[in-house]
C-alpha cells in the first residue's frame, strides 16, 4: 500500500491524466507512464506501463460518458474501430512485454513526436464528406491497436488521427469517439500485463479517483478549444513536451544520451 506522499502524488497524477483524456482523447498513457516512473516513483517500466493501462482505461470510460452527454461520440465508427483494435492490442501487448523496458520508452517517445508533427500538419480541419467504410475503420483500428498494445498505452494520440484519416470526422468528434477505443485497448493491454503480475492495483485505483475529477474539466475545455481552433495545437504540444522528457530519461538509461 502506498504511503501518504505516494497517495497524494498518485491522486494528482491521476487528475492530470483524466484532464488530458477529457481534453484531447489521448495523452493519458503518455502522461501516466512518465508520471508513475518519475513522480510517483515506480522503478519498473513494464509495471508502470501495465498499471497506467488499467488506470487510463478506467479514466477513459469516465471521459467517454462526458463526451457522450455532449454529443461528441460517433458510436458506429468507435465500436468498429475498437473491435479491430482489441485484436491488435492483444497481440501487440504480448510483444511489448518481451521488449526491453527502457528501449520501449525510447521508441515510444520517438513515435509521439512523429504523431505530433503529423497532427500539426493536418490542423483542425472540419469533417469531410468521405463515405463511411467499415473496412477502412477496421484496418486502421487493427494497426492502431497493435501499436497501442505494444507500447502499453490507451493509444488516444494514435487513435484520434487514425479515426480522422479513416472516417474524416471532425477533431472534436474524433476526440470523443476515440475514448471508446482507448477504453477497450487499455483494458485489453492491462489484462495481459496483469496476467504477468505487472499491475499495481492500489496505484491504479488512486489514478482512477484523481482522473474522475480531472476528466470533467478536460471535457469542458475541449469544447472551448475546439471552437477556437486550438485543440490540435494543444494535443500536439502536450505530446512533444512529454516525449522530449522521455527521450532524455530513457536515452540516459540506455547510454544514448
Amino acid at each position: 500500500m502506498p504511503d501518504l506522499i505516494e497517495t497524494a502524488l498518485a491522486l494528482f497524477s491521476g487528475g492530470l491524466v483524466g484532464f488530458s483524456l477529457g481534453l484531447i482523447g489521448g495523452g493519458g498513457s503518455i502522461l501516466a507512464v512518465p508520471l508513475l516512473l518519475y513522480l510517483v516513483g515506480m522503478d519498473q517500466p513494464h509495471k508502470a506501463i501495465g498499471t497506467s493501462a488499467l488506470a487510463v482505461a478506467a479514466n477513459a470510460a469516465i471521459g467517454l460518458a462526458g463526451h457522450a452527454r455532449a454529443g461528441n461520440v460517433r458510436w458506429r465508427e468507435g465500436l468498429i474501430f475498437a473491435l479491430a483494435g482489441v485484436l491488435g492490442a492483444a497481440a501487440g501487448s504480448s510483444a511489448g512485454k518481451a521488449f526491453n523496458g527502457q528501449g520501449l520508452l525510447f521508441l515510444f517517445a520517438i513515435l509521439m513526436i512523429v504523431i505530433a508533427a503529423l497532427m500539426l500538419k493536418r490542423g483542425d480541419r472540419p469533417a469531410s464528406d468521405r463515405p463511411f467504410s467499415a473496412m477502412r475503420l477496421f484496418v486502421f483500428g487493427l494497426v492502431a491497436g497493435m501499436v497501442a498494445g505494444f507500447f502499453g498505452i490507451g493509444g488516444g494520440f494514435i487513435i484520434v488521427p487514425a479515426l480522422i484519416a479513416a472516417s474524416s470526422i471532425s477533431m472534436l468528434s474524433a476526440v470523443g469517439t476515440s475514448l471508446v477505443a482507448v477504453t477497450a485497448f487499455g483494458f485489453t493491454t492491462a489484462g495481459n500485463y496483469a496476467l504477468s503480475g505487472l499491475v499495481d492495483w492500489w496505484i491504479a485505483g488512486l489514478f482512477v479517483v484523481g482522473g474522475f475529477v480531472g476528466s470533467f474539466g478536460g471535457t469542458r475545455m475541449a469544447k472551448t478549444l475546439s471552437d477556437k481552433g486550438a485543440l490540435t495545437k494543444a494535443f500536439a504540444g502536450i505530446i512533444v513536451i512529454v516525449a522530449l522528457y522521455m527521450l532524455w530519461q530513457s536515452g540516459s538509461e540506455l547510454g544514448l544520451i
